[in-house]
């Protein structure tokens, strides 16, 4: 998978912990993309399996999908908390984070998830 279809599954992920139901505007909005763009990444997400839309237009992640987005999500917020370890401010961190979890190899991650449990007080 491209590093924006896991970007947007993560964001749908990360918007159905807070909204009752995700639509295609609320990702457009977060991800500050227009709502065609969004519309046709979500048609190519559908085609594969990642997610459904249910009678009321919810973004709905399917087995599949939720499977990766928790995948990216978890890989995100270890390699964020791994930079802080380190002295890099957070936002940073996030941001580094997001361009580093979709190229990060398992080998890699799971060292750094060891050395973040080692150290996260």
């Amino acid at each position: 998978m491209l590093e924006s279809g896991e970007n947007y599954l993560e964001t749908i992920y990360i918007l159905g912990k807070s909204l009752q139901g995700v639509h295609a505007i609320d990702v457009a909005n977060a991800l500050n993309f227009s709502k065609p763009s969004v519309t046709r990444a979500l048609g190519i997400l559908k085609t594969k399996g990642f997610i459904y839309i249910d009678g009321d237009n919810h973004i709905i992640l399917t087995k599949a999908g939720l499977s990766k987005a928790k995948d990216i999500y978890e890989r995100h917020q270890v390699i964020t908390q791994f930079w802080i370890l380190n002295g890099v401010s957070p936002e940073i961190a996030a941001k580094d984070a997001c361009r580093m979890e979709h190229d990060i190899s398992d080998e890699t991650l799971v060292c750094i998830k060891n050395f973040v449990k080692l150290n996260d007080k």
